[in-house]
């Protein structure tokens, strides 16, 4: 009978903390509006006093008013990893040559590729101004390696510096927009622009759109999930040389993610999620890593979080993110070592752990998905 109580007592006291833990405010819907990419005249028309007194207190308040969209001296180098990528890559080297900024160059790190791959890039880039064009050869380890090795290598410098995948395409604005944002951080903040994807199919048909995202972009969030995929990313030399000082061979989930994770929860750094898709994200049997909408890929993660996916996810970045430590702000390393002990806890601790942690995903069905991975002991 007493433990029948004590069982029963337990089963109450994590209730109430599922119910407190689901009306924090960082889950409610709509709760607040935070910096989203708009005109100033559409901030007027669609903001009441109350939101548009609090897009003036955002770090990057002066952003529509500094920055500086005509300034063609800033330089952006292009990394662009590849592998056996010939069949759609002259259409992404293309949507360069298109960009309304264009003082870009194009970093190229080969994994090994079979195809014409170096063929395309060279017969693309054969109009090109001497030294626009730089080709490296990839550690041949996957995807992340490469991007990060590329991104280390003390040959590439600029002011700003994009990802871009070898089969995807960019609208025109894509490099000039991302710049907007990030002239308005100063030089030594790490600042990381990312965004939403429009999908398309192989033959470039429109085929919807990434999930929108309405959370602010936290090192609390980047914990748990990546709002945004490589493709869309754009950085500046503070972010870069944080990355450099992790280092190329750091052992990680993903460059993209650990991008996020590391940007946001660093003493000063900030990133800015795009709510309006500027990449055209090719959907093919090929992709490495395919996009995360669709009931498909939503059943996907669920198996991986039964299979204990997830769990090692997240033992691996806590592990790279300990090493970078002493870069995190001090709210930054409180949450990570909440998030940490409260993983391998007992239910009713575990629970109570991952509150006080603050970590969080983007949407409603998110949360509840990490909750239940909680229960299980899956995160």
């Amino acid at each position: 009978m007493d433990v029948a109580l004590v069982a029963l007592g337990d089963l109450i006291a994590v209730g109430n903390i599922l119910i407190d833990f689901l009306s924090l405010p960082s889950f409610a819907r709509n709760a607040r509006i935070y910096l989203s990419f708009l005109t100033v005249d559409d901030i007027d028309r669609s903001l009441d006093n109350r939101y548009q007194a609090e897009f003036q207190r955002c770090p990057v308040q002066d952003f529509h008013k500094n920055l500086l969209a005509g300034d063609k001296a800033l330089k952006v180098s292009i990394l662009m990893c590849t592998y056996n990528g010939q069949r759609f890559l002259a259409e992404q080297i293309n949507s360069f040559e298109r960009q309304s900024h264009s003082n870009w160059s194009l970093a190229v790190s080969d994994d090994g590729s079979k195809d014409a791959t170096l063929e395309v890039v060279r017969s693309c880039a054969s109009g090109w101004p001497a030294g626009r064009l730089k080709v490296f050869s990839g550690p041949g380890k996957g995807f992340a390696a490469n991007f990060l090795s590329l991104t280390c290598r003390a040959e590439v410098r600029a002011d700003f510096y994009a990802w871009s995948d070898q089969d995807d395409i960019w609208n025109e604005d894509k490099l000039e927009t991302a710049l907007m944002w990030l002239q308005s951080v100063p030089e030594h903040v790490p600042a990381l622009y990312c965004g939403r994807t429009q999908l398309i199919s192989e033959l470039g048909i429109a085929a919807g759109q990434s999930p929108k995202f309405s959370q602010p972009p936290k090192f609390a969030n980047a914990l748990v999930q990546c709002i945004g995929g490589g493709n869309t990313m754009v950085f500046n030399h503070a972010a870069r040389e944080l990355l450099r000082e992790a280092g190329p061979h750091v052992a990680i989930v993903s460059h993209d993610w650990w991008a996020y994770q590391l940007v946001s929860g660093a003493q000063g750094g900030v990133v800015f999620y795009d709510p309006h898709a500027r990449t055209l994200y090719r959907q093919h049997k090929s992709n490495l890593v395919g996009s995360n909408a669709g009931w498909w890929a939503r059943l996907y993660r669920l198996w991986m979080v039964f299979h204990g996916r997830f769990y090692e996810w997240s033992r691996k970045n806590i592990r790279a993110l300990e090493v970078m430590s002493h870069r995190l702000d001090k709210q930054s390393v409180e949450t990570l070592s909440n998030f940490k002990m409260a993983r391998d806890q007992p239910l009713f601790h575990r629970i109570a752990g991952i509150r006080r942690s603050g970590v969080y995903r983007q949407t409603l069905g998110g949360n509840l998905g990490l909750l239940f991975a909680a229960v299980i002991r899956k995160i």
